[in-house]
C-alpha cells in the first residue's frame, strides 16, 4: 500500500481506504447501499488491514448512526491500528438542533459519534455539507476547541463550495485555528467537476482529496457497457435520484475505454478506474465502497501498478466534458496554457506493503 500526506498535514493516509456506508443498512437509501453487520464487517476490516488500508470512513447520518456502531465494534481491540474518519452536519431528525454545524450541534454530534464508535478521539472529522446558517468564525472556533480537547485530530469538509473552503482557511489563519486539511469529494471518470475549481483550490490551500464513489455510483463496475444496459438488480435503480447525472453517450465512451484498457493490462474495469484516480493531482485517498469480500479484494488490486501515459490520455479524452463558465472560454482558446496543480506526493520511503 502507498501512503500519502493528507494535504498539508503530517497525517499519513493509505491511498486506498474503506467507506463504511454499507454498514448498518437502515433506511431506504443506505439499505440499498448495503446491510453489512457483525462478523462480516469485522472480516472486511481484517482484509483492509492485511492490505495496509487502515483508514475507515463513515458518518453519523449513515443508517442513523448504525454505520458508526458497526464500525466501532469491528475495530474493537485494535483502535491504535486504524484511522477513523467520520462526518456530521446533515439532518438526523426534524428538530432545530438536529442538523447543521453550530457550536452546540457540532460538540454534541462529536460526543455521540465517539460513543457509537467506542473511542476517545476521531482522527479526521469532516463537515458533511455547507451550513449557511452557522458563521464560519463559529465553525472554525468550534473545530479549534475540539482539536485542543483531543476529541478530534484533524478537520476537513465534504461537498463544500470552494469559496466557503477559502473563507474557512482565511479565518483559521486570522485567529490561529487549525486549518482544514481534507475535502471529501465525488470524483470519477464519469464525474470530473472536482477538477474545475476545487482541485486547484486544494493544491493551493493544502487540502487532500478523499474521493467518494470512485466508480460513479456503480456505473463503472464492468456490469454496464454499450451493449449492456443497467441490470435489473443494480442499486442504481434505488439510488439514482441521489447520483450525479451522466449522459448515456458519455458513460459509454468511458466504459468502452475502460474495457479496452482492462483487457490490455489484465485488470478488472474497477481496478483501472480506481488506478486512474490514484494518479490525479491532490488525491490523497480513494474510498472503496465494497459490499462484500469479493468486491473489496478486487478493488484493493488497484494499487501496485500504473497505467501507461497513453492509457491515461485515452481515459482523459473519453471522460472529458466541456466545463461551464468561467472555465469554458479558456478551454476554447487555442494555445491557452492549462495549468495542472502538482500532485500530493507519496511519503518518501513508504514503499509498498502487503
Amino acid at each position: 500500500m502507498e501512503y500519502r500526506q493528507l494535504g498539508s498535514s503530517g497525517l499519513r493516509v493509505p491511498v486506498l481506504s474503506f467507506g463504511a456506508a454499507t454498514f448498518g443498512g437502515k433506511g431506504p437509501l443506505f439499505s440499498a447501499w448495503g446491510q453489512t453487520g457483525g462478523e462480516e464487517a469485522r472480516r472486511l476490516v481484517d482484509i483492509c488491514l492485511e492490505a495496509g488500508a487502515n483508514l475507515f470512513d463513515t458518518a453519523d447520518v449513515y443508517s442513523d448512526g448504525a454505520s458508526e456502531e458497526v464500525l466501532g465494534a469491528a475495530i474493537a481491540g485494535r483502535r491504535n491500528a486504524v484511522l477513523i474518519s467520520t462526518k456530521t452536519g446533515l439532518p438526523l431528525g426534524d428538530g432545530p438542533g438536529d442538523w447543521g454545524a453550530s457550536r452546540s450541534r457540532l460538540i454534541g454530534a462529536v460526543e455521540a459519534a465517539l460513543s457509537r464508535l467506542g473511542t476517545d478521539h476521531i482522527d479526521i472529522l469532516q463537515l458533511h455539507a455547507f451550513d449557511a446558517s452557522t458563521p464560519a468564525e463559529e465553525l472554525m472556533g468550534t473545530l479549534d476547541l475540539l482539536v485542543r480537547s483531543g476529541k478530534i485530530r484533524y478537520a476537513g469538509v465534504s461537498n463544500y463550495p470552494g469559496w466557503q473552503v477559502m473563507k474557512a482557511q482565511a479565518i483559521a489563519d486570522r485567529y490561529g485555528y487549525p486549518r482544514l486539511v481534507a475535502h471529501q469529494v465525488h470524483y470519477a471518470l464519469t464525474g470530473r467537476a472536482y477538477e474545475w475549481d476545487l482541485m486547484p483550490l486544494a493544491a493551493d490551500q493544502g487540502l487532500g482529496a478523499l474521493v467518494w464513489s470512485p466508480l460513479g455510483w456503480g456505473r463503472l463496475t464492468g456490469r454496464i457497457g454499450r451493449d449492456r444496459p443497467l441490470p435489473e438488480g443494480s442499486r442504481l435503480h434505488e439510488t439514482a435520484a441521489f447520483a450525479p447525472p451522466v449522459s448515456e453517450e458519455q458513460l459509454y465512451r468511458v466504459t468502452d475505454a475502460l474495457e479496452d484498457i482492462a483487457a490490455q493490462v489484465g485488470r478488472s474495469v474497477p481496478q483501472v478506474a480506481i488506478n486512474w484516480l490514484i494518479g490525479r493531482p491532490t488525491v490523497a485517498s480513494v474510498i472503496l465502497g465494497a459490499r462484500n469480500e469479493s468486491q473489496l479484494r478486487d478493488n484493493l488490486g488497484a494499487v501496485g501498478w500504473r497505467l501507461s501515459g497513453e492509457q491515461v490520455a485515452r481515459l482523459d479524452a473519453a471522460s472529458d466534458v466541456l466545463p461551464p463558465y468561467p472555465h469554458t472560454p479558456y478551454r476554447q482558446q487555442e494555445g491557452f496554457a492549462r495549468l495542472d496543480p502538482p500532485m500530493i506526493a507519496p511519503v518518501p520511503g513508504a514503499g509498498e506493503r502487503a
